[in-house]
């Protein structure tokens, strides 16, 4: 059985006719395996061209280098005789922290040969094969010297054969361990502090016969993580230890090295260390342990693990911090930078190191949790966090609850240690988004799915944001595309009830509302018990009107929305509305694409009737003409119609109203999972404080299934676009995150809109049976795909908005929606 990482560079190392191809498309899938002869190909039209071998390997090395910066296993199939070649290769693992591994194929030289003759295609001489052999075994023991971290030998053909290759986990690989987990900064011996912070997160702690504490275990199974600095400063670093080692052993708890561990357990070892910083104190509080404790101490802390990657790749533990780059990675590196971070080289006025601020440059999906440097309150900085919060200084112990992101901390009995430098607050980067945050062609995983972001359509969202948008800070969410429901193939009809309750039905929605489609403008609106970054922007984030409007309009809101702030104990919320009447904002473009046409026909097909009465007047038949003008008028009449009922005078904020349908986040909070009777019974709330303002949203519930109450939901919709209204959207009633069986996300709505209403979007003449019949052909998938995709991207970024993510990490989100705005979609769906 041969071991090998999951994520190495793996060099096939034998002489021409070993047989390295034929184990490597036996073992291997065909992208993981570079054939030097293979690239000796690209490069030079033949495989066989020992000229171009220095192009060939200079290429595989860098596809070698562009598959392990991806985590994807490589291997090298070339012979790998000579120091030199597999030096390169050592070289390019270590580049990319991965572990080198060597699989050596021996056959006799005698086979060898035979193999070589039968090819056609090599032409070399036996003392070429003779050559390769004397190079092979001078290598055999100079591979583990070279770097290889795991060299496998097989020899001769039967043990070739029979091999078989098994992957193994890294270490620091604990993904499938999702916790809940309860991660402890920095103890530095503090052990009362310890035992009291382990209860205060509900731990039971267990004691030996002597009275000490040898486990903590939590009634419902959560895991405490320490990140290291255990030892060093305070009163009693063996009974941390002690306790600490006791709950990894018990698998309660996970714990990664410190480098005062490192410091230790080097200097248990008999190496020679400065006795600064704390150890005298521990090692003389060992030396009053039996030898076994610190012996054991010693196998334990050289048993520790750079850092851990958990939680399905979410959660990465390191003592000093991970850059994303050495995340579930092994070498020398990655674990000098776990234990120490990065210094600038320069010492500070306390003749301290000054550490690299990488959390600020820090970009990655995964939160990385830390301690090694002190500071009084822990913060999040783009998704990190350190946890030292000087405990041992006569500070706090500090543990971060995972995965709700709460922090607990006890304080300290006492100051146990002076701290050289005074603990000061890390300082949050600029919030602000750099240009590589969004531009380009990227990928994103935002929970709810995957999306790739086209380099064009990030140029036009560019384009957008950057000339008409609001700050960034503020532009935490923008509504999602809606997708209409299913045609309808009832006569006279393109969409209908019917349908839009079959497709939630066919979805696994059971019960939904049905809610009044109110023809205005989308607006989304942040307002705030003081008014600092209130706002109000449009589905594209411009800003509405502009200052002089924008403002007292926000008044309103807020005086509205006073309640809710202390009720739902938030300082302020983002609402979902509809702002009306649809010309209050949409007044030059009603004139410019509506207006026109309606007039021309009224003022045009008139007269053309009148002519043709004339005309029939003198005997000659007109009758077939005339009755399609007579057609065409009614449908304008209607057209007119149409739009006329979404036109109504406004003379600044007077005749604007505010339609709100749903709370979407406050302070700490996403409300994405309150069903839509919550969020309708808030909307009313604020109709109901200033009902001169607020315009009510009319809805009905219904239970998918019942015949009866889909018939009423349906009369109801007929009544409504009867009257002029456009329609109504039907919603899941569990809310905006609603999924189905699979995990996957349903439409948060479909919209269903009156026979009249879609004239203004289809043409006037759209009913006609002949018009229908082609628009029954209407493709909807991409419109659905979109209007998923992007309510997704709204959902993850309210997600990261109420867990304090910086607002890089939410506005790339909230970018990807207006770039998603930019694909070829049919507008009129």
């Amino acid at each position: 059985m041969i071991d090998i990482p999951e994520l190495s560079l793996v060099a096939l190392v034998g002489i021409s006719g070993s047989g390295k191809s034929t184990f490597a498309g036996t073992h291997f899938k065909p992208t993981q395996v570079l054939s030097s002869d293979y690239f000796r190909g690209l490069v030079a039209d033949d495989e066989n061209d020992q000229s171009a071998s220095g192009d060939a390997f200079e290429v595989l090395h860098y596809v070698a280098g562009k598959r392990l910066a991806a985590g994807r296993l490589t291997v090298v199939d070339a012979t790998n005789l000579l120091p030199h070649a597999r030096a390169g290769l050592v070289k390019v693992a270590r580049e990319h922290d991965v572990l080198p591994v060597a699989i050596v194929l021996d056959v006799p030289e005698a086979l060898a040969w035979e193999r070589t003759e039968s090819r056609p295609d090599r032409t070399f001489g036996r003392q070429v094969i003779s050559r390769m052999h004397r190079d092979l075994r001078r290598s055999l023991g100079s591979l583990a010297r070279e770097g290889f971290r795991k060299v496998h030998v097989l020899r001769g053909p039967d043990e070739i054969a029979a091999a078989e290759i098994r992957y193994e986990k890294l270490f620091n690989d604990k993904r499938e361990l999702t916790g809940p987990f309860d991660i402890v900064g920095d103890v530095h011996g503090c052990r009362v502090e310890l035992v009291a912070l382990l209860g205060k997160l509900g731990y039971e702690v267990v004691l030996d016969e002597a009275g000490h504490a040898v486990n903590a275990v939590h009634p419902h199974g959560r895991t405490a993580v320490f990140v290291g600095d255990l030892v060093d400063r305070g009163p009693d670093a063996p009974g941390v230890l002690r306790l600490v080692m006791g709950m990894v052993a018990a698998g309660t708890a996970l714990c990664v090295p410190g480098n005062h561990e490192q410091k230790l357990a080097r200097k248990l070892n008999g190496r020679n260390v400065q006795l600064t910083h704390g150890l005298p104190e521990t090692l003389e509080q060992l030396a009053r342990e039996p030898d076994e404790f610190t012996a054991e101490v010693k196998t334990f802390i050289e048993g520790l693990v750079s850092h851990y990657v958990l939680d399905d790749g979410k959660l990465v533990v390191a003592h000093a911090g991970l850059k994303e780059a050495y995340q579930g990675r092994a070498s020398g590196r990655v674990r000098s930078f776990a234990l120490y971070g990065e210094t600038t080289g320069e010492t500070d006025e306390y003749g301290l190191p000054v550490r690299y601020p990488w959390a600020r440059d820090y970009r990655g999906s995964a939160a990385v949790v830390y301690g090694h440097t002190p500071t009084p309150k822990p913060e999040w900085i783009n998704n990190t966090i350190c946890l030292d919060t000087g405990c041992v200084f006569g500070g706090e112990l500090t543990a971060l609850r995972w995965p709700s992101r709460e922090l607990v901390a006890v304080p300290a009995a006492k100051e146990y240690y002076a701290p050289v430098r005074p603990l000061v607050a890390a300082t949050r980067p600029d919030d602000g988004l750099d240009l590589t945050d969004v531009t380009g062609r990227r990928h994103l995983d935002y929970g709810y799915g995957r999306t790739t972001v086209a380099a064009e359509n990030a140029a036009a969202a560019l384009e957008v944001m950057s000339r008409f948008a609001l700050d960034p800070a503020t532009l935490v969410w923008l509504p999602p595309t809606m997708a209409p429901c299913t045609t309808s193939t009832l006569d006279d009809y393109l969409e209908h009830p019917s349908s839009a309750f079959a497709d939630l039905r066919a979805a696994g929605v059971d019960r939904v509302v049905c809610e009044e489609k109110h023809m205005g403008s989308r607006a989304v609106v942040r307002v705030s018990r003081t008014g600092a970054g209130d706002a109000i922007w449009t589905r594209t984030g411009r800003p509405f009107f502009g200052p002089e409007l924008d403002e007292p309009l926000l008044a309103r809101v807020r005086a509205a929305a006073t309640p809710l702030f202390a009720e739902l104990a938030t300082d302020w919320l983002l609402v979902d509305a509809e702002l009306l009447p649809w010309s209050a904002k949409a007044g030059g473009l009603i004139r410019e694409r509506y207006a026109g046409i309606g007039a021309a026909g009224r003022h045009a097909l008139p007269a053309a009737l009148g002519v043709l009465d004339r005309v029939a007047a003198r005997g000659l038949d007109v009758a077939a003409l005339r009755d399609r003008i007579q057609l065409r008028t009614a449908e304008i009449d209607g057209y007119t119609a149409a739009y006329r009922a979404y036109v109504k005078p406004t003379d600044g904020l007077a005749g604007v109203t505010l339609a709100p349908f749903a709370l979407l986040a406050g302070a700490g909070a996403s409300y994405t999972r309150k069903d839509h009777g919550w969020h309708l019974a808030q909307a009313d709330r604020l109709v109901a404080a200033d009902p001169e303002f607020f315009t009510p949203t009319r809805r009905m519930v219904v239970d998918l299934g019942d015949p009866a109450a889909e018939s009423a939901a349906t009369e109801w919709w007929l009544t409504l676009t009867g009257a002029g209204g456009e329609g109504m959207v039907v919603k899941p009633y569990g809310g905006l995150a609603v999924t189905e069986g699979k995990g996957r996300l349903v439409q948060p709505g479909v919209k269903c809109r009156g026979r009249e209403y879609l004239r203004i979007i289809y043409g006037p003449e759209y009913t006609r049976p002949e018009q229908l019949a082609g628009l029954r052909r209407r493709n909807l998938g991409r419109k659905r795909n979109l209007a998923l995709r992007e309510h997704g991207l709204g959902l993850a970024a309210l997600d990261r908005l109420a867990e304090g993510a910086p607002v890089w990490r939410v506005h790339e989100l909230v970018f990807a929606i207006l770039a998603a705005e930019s694909e070829p979609v049919d507008p009129r769906l």
